[in-house]
């Protein structure tokens, strides 16, 4: 295929899904239908044959191999040099996408020339809209939101379906433009997992894009799939994640703020004996190590 013509890269990063990875896969054969597009699998070195099942069952899926867990930014910017779309979405494996929200995707964009990016409303299984998108980050609005404004925002996206201005998207169902994409560099790769997609958003922001949330497109998501059976390790990649993000984009003062409040929830963990029942001293140590970062 002439990857010039190419209208659409589909890019997903796999481990340890391969019941959801096989359920996506299957809902974008509708999803792409009469779309020219190429769906990208980079698979993070999964133990329960996803790669191999992606292989035998999806031979049209472009499949690339790692022999470890390279985490998720890397492993998407993997896939994103291999795409030769105009447009790249990222789409998580524990998703489902229903026929005709890709079209009305690729509209929006194409009616937005300054868009660098535009992402669906996503389900979950409880049936309530998931807030994965937001405005600036920091102490204040993280809290705010965690009390009640992501009930709030879920039940106003609900209701409210006109497409709108949003500051940050989650990476679950996120279109992008190839322009934007490659002037930011794509995913930093000091990153692991978490916050390293609202990074990515802030970036294509200061460059002049605009991001939009667009309700009326709708998919299902299951959400945490993939580090749903870590616990402890998935809680310490996300508040490394958090510091770092923090440290990059959110003031001094609110850097503060998240660090006195991180020692004493880790304090409260140590006492708990959560931290000890991890049965790995070197985790329990980066834990604090964390808050002496700079």
């Amino acid at each position: 295929m002439n990857q010039e013509a190419i209208e659409l890269s589909v890019v997903l990063v796999s481990f340890n899904a391969r019941e959801l990875l096989e359920v996506c896969l299957r809902s974008l054969e509708n999803a792409l239908t009469g779309l020219v597009h190429e769906i990208i699998v980079v698979d993070n070195a999964s133990q329960d044959g996803a790669a191999d099942m992606v292989a035998e069952r999806f031979p049209g899926v472009r499949l690339l191999r790692n022999a470890e867990n390279l985490g998720y930014p890397k492993a998407n910017n993997q896939g994103i040099a291999a795409a030769g779309g105009a447009h790249v979405m990222l789409l998580n494996p524990d998703t489902e996408v229903p026929p005709g929200v890709m079209e009305r995707l690729l509209a929006e964009m194409k009616d937005r020339p300054e868009a660098g990016g535009v992402a669906p409303a996503l389900r979950l299984p409880s049936g309530r809209i998931q807030v994965s998108f937001g405005r600036r980050v920091n102490v204040m609005t993280e809290s705010i939101k965690k009390l009640f404004g992501n009930r709030w925002l879920s039940r106003r996206v609900d209701k409210d379906k006109k497409t709108r201005e949003v500051f940050w998207l989650g990476g679950a169902c996120l279109l992008t433009r190839r322009d934007a994409l490659e002037k930011t560099g794509g995913f930093d790769e000091r990153f692991f997992l978490y916050f390293e997609d609202i990074d990515l958003c802030f970036r294509i922001r200061g460059l002049g894009w605009r991001l939009y949330l667009v309700p009326e497109a709708e998919i299902l998501h299951e959400g945490g799939a993939s580090t749903s059976g870590l616990n402890l390790l998935s809680r310490y990649h996300y508040r490394r994640s958090q510091l770092y993000f923090y440290r990059k984009h959110v003031s001094a003062l609110s850097c503060l703020a998240l660090k006195a409040y991180l020692s004493v929830t880790f304090c409260a963990l140590y006492l708990q004996g959560v931290l000890q029942r991890a049965g790995d001293l070197d985790l329990r140590k980066r834990f604090f190590k964390l808050l002496g970062e700079k």
